[in-house]
């Protein structure tokens, strides 16, 4: 089992910055990959950014060039959000999956609100 606790979203004005932060209960380096993803309303979820305990990485399109995940430390993701657009407003939700024994586990976290407006 692997707990994951989020934080550092808010309301900040279009063309801002915000740093979220994912806190795993185990070693992230133990974790196949930790990843973000966000969901507005009325929206399916989506993939944001991924990060491989190998330290590849991956975005969607929308948020290439503008957001960065990496990790801080054994066991925190962050995903820094510069040049915020008000289509980046959704509840942003922490990933883990694991892969043991050939049986692939995804953990979540609570999500965290992002709004972006003036």
């Amino acid at each position: 089992q692997v707990q994951l606790v989020e934080s550092g979203g808010g309301l900040v004005q279009p063309g801002g910055s915000l740093r979220l932060s994912c806190t795993a209960s185990i070693n992230i380096f133990s974790i196949n990959t930790m990843g973000w993803y966000r969901q507005a309303p009325g929206k399916q979820r989506e993939l944001v950014a991924a990060i491989t305990s190998g330290g590849s990485t991956n975005y969607a399109d929308s948020v290439k060039g503008r957001f960065t995940i990496s990790t801080v430390n054994a066991k925190t993701v962050i995903l820094q959000m510069n040049s915020l657009k008000p289509e980046d407003t959704a509840v942003y939700y922490c990933n883990a999956k694991r892969v043991i024994l050939s049986a692939a586990y995804d953990y979540w976290g609570q999500g965290t609100q992002v709004t972006v407006s003036s």
